[in-house]
């Protein structure tokens, strides 16, 4: 479809008309044990990409796309360290420059902020993505202590990636499924996904 910007994942680009709207935001889910990384940093392959740390460093971060094994870019990588993450958050967001990405991983420690504040950051964020034509990915872990504002980032996000990972027998499968999609036509079937050396379909237990 013209106008969007492709991920640089093909499966994903087919099952979403040729990729992501310009000034989209993607809320992408998954369990903590998952391969969801490799995803995000695939994703940097596709165009510049800002990429947020707020837990592990940025030096554990190069070094994990580094040595990922799919094709992946050369993002500036920033740890948000300060305690005033939403703030820190916002200044570094600021700098983004026309038709980026912007990774944050994970939004969990800026989810545990002041609700106002949060909206408002939320709010803001949109703005920028929408001024510079860009697509901010949102790496939200499940897990038993989910963050208090969890609902605003589903709410504001233009689009849900839910990743789910299942033990099928002696296999892990990896499902991949776009709950909300503002952005179009949204595709109602799983994903099955291989996480391993890129993200690519499983075709394995398919039946011609």
């Amino acid at each position: 479809m013209v106008g969007r910007l492709d991920t640089g994942i093909d499966v994903l680009d087919r099952k979403l008309d040729g990729g992501l709207p310009p000034g989209c935001i993607v809320a992408y889910t998954a369990e903590p044990a998952s391969q969801s990384e490799l995803l995000l940093y695939e994703l940097t392959a596709a165009r510049g990409t800002l990429y947020l740390t707020t837990e592990r460093s940025d030096d554990a971060v190069r070094h994990a796309i580094e040595a990922s094994p799919s094709s992946v870019g050369s993002p500036t990588v920033r740890h948000v360290t300060s305690d005033t993450p939403l703030e820190e958050a916002t200044r570094l967001i600021g700098a983004l420059p026309d038709g980026a990405n912007l990774i944050i991983d994970t939004m969990d420690v800026l989810e545990r902020c002041d609700t106002d504040e949060y909206v408002t950051f939320l709010n803001d964020l949109k703005a920028k993505m929408l001024e510079t034509g860009s697509i901010a990915v949102l790496h939200c872990l499940k897990g038993d202590a989910v963050p208090a504002n969890r609902s605003r980032t589903y709410h504001a996000a233009d689009a849900v990636f839910d990743l789910r990972t299942e033990i099928a027998g002696t296999e892990l499968e990896n499902h991949l499924t776009i709950p909300k999609f503002r952005g179009g036509s949204q595709p109602t079937d799983a994903i099955k996904l291989e996480l391993t050396e890129e993200v690519a379909i499983d075709t394995s237990r398919d039946i011609a």
